[in-house]
């Protein structure tokens, strides 16, 4: 008779819960939610803005697969994250970065935010974020220059000083060849205009239509944050999906509203200028640096909204996006810690007073 098939006890440490979605299913989720935005991003500024997105994407990938390869580690370039770490680098970064440079950020957020804390999943800081801060301090003059996007005819006269338009320029000074340098909408904010000048300046004939111009993606910045209208659809295609909830989206978009209302600056300026919606979707619900309980997210999403407009009103850098979601990202640990409850812990119950006046 043939052996009995012996029976064998497999242990392994929690979560024993499995799910049919896989990291790489997920991964691709992220990418056809951010192609819209990619796409209109080329257009805008041309086939430098394509370079830099193939060279990111390029670079993450392989500098995964060598490093996983030279520490003997079993590879991870089939689960995609590395795809959509060199997108978002790419996105985030002034268009017309020199290539050298995307490329350092792109193997800085694998290799140095990702790899070295031991991969996908330990990671303590989004790595795309942390490649941007890396980049902002090394080289902050070519990451505060913005390119003039194909299309778009300002209009210097509409700015009182030519000294001021000067000082809210002289951070874009452009060092690559045949760019059309300009300044951003928090730029120009950021030095003491009026947006019905900043309005003008952009063309727009009124504050409103200025609002629709922002909101459709018609002026200087990154190419992740150029049109609010297509990364919304990005957001819902996620949200559709059960890719990312909207707690935190929601949360922070609200709160930097609010924020924004209480110290006197105008919130819907606030939300359509910058990456607050583009960190919203795509930065902050980022999976393994974001907190788990919905108590924890909210407070998470209020306060990248308090330190983007605290950084905006008071701080010498005209956005606060990048920062505020890194220094949340180290509080996660602690708002994991609210309000946990231990498994299979059931409360005592409590005792029944006794009504006064009833008989014993």
């Amino acid at each position: 008779m043939p052996d009995k098939p012996e029976k064998r006890l497999h242990l392994s440490s929690s979560p024993h819960i499995n799910s049919p979605v896989s990291v790489s299913s997920l991964m691709l989720s992220v990418v056809l939610a951010l192609i819209p935005s990619t796409i209109y991003g080329i257009y805008l500024y041309g086939i430098f803005a394509l370079a830099s997105v193939l060279v990111s994407v390029a670079t993450a990938v392989i500098g995964e697969y060598l490093f996983r390869k030279i520490i003997k580690a079993s590879t991870t370039i089939t689960d995609g994250s590395a795809i959509v770490t060199g997108m978002l680098v790419a996105l985030i970064v002034p268009p017309k970065t020199p290539l050298w440079m995307v490329a350092l950020g792109s193997l800085f957020a694998i290799i140095v935010v990702k790899e070295f804390f031991g991969g996908l999943g330990s990671n303590p800081f989004n790595p795309a974020l942390a490649a941007r801060a890396f980049l902002l301090m090394s080289f902050p003059a070519a990451m505060t220059t913005w390119t003039m996007p194909k299309g778009l005819v300002v209009h210097a006269d509409a700015l009182t000083s030519a000294s001021k338009l000067a000082d809210a320029t002289a951070a874009a000074t452009s060092q690559v060849a045949d760019a059309v340098s300009t300044a951003t909408p928090l730029g120009l904010l950021h030095g003491h205009y009026t947006i019905a000048q900043i309005a003008q300046y952009y063309g727009a004939s009124s504050t409103g239509d200025f609002y629709k111009q922002l909101f459709l993606g018609f002026r200087p910045g990154s190419m992740g944050e150029s049109s609010i209208l297509l990364i919304l659809l990005g957001g819902l295609l996620l949200l559709s999906l059960g890719v990312i909830q909207w707690i935190i989206p929601v949360s922070v978009i609200g709160s930097t509203f609010v924020f924004a209302w209480i110290l006197g600056l105008d919130p819907v300026f606030t939300i359509l200028t910058g990456g607050v919606v583009f960190a919203a979707f795509f930065m902050a619900t980022d999976y393994v640096t974001r907190p788990l309980t919905p108590l924890g997210q909210v407070l998470y999403g209020v306060g990248i909204g308090l330190i983007i407009v605290i950084i905006r009103e008071f701080g010498g850098y005209p956005e606060g996006v990048t920062y505020a979601i890194l220094i949340m990202n180290i509080i996660t640990p602690y708002l994991n810690k609210l309000k946990t409850k231990k498994y299979g812990y059931v409360a005592p119950p409590k005792p029944v007073k006794a009504v006064k006046g009833a008989s014993k």
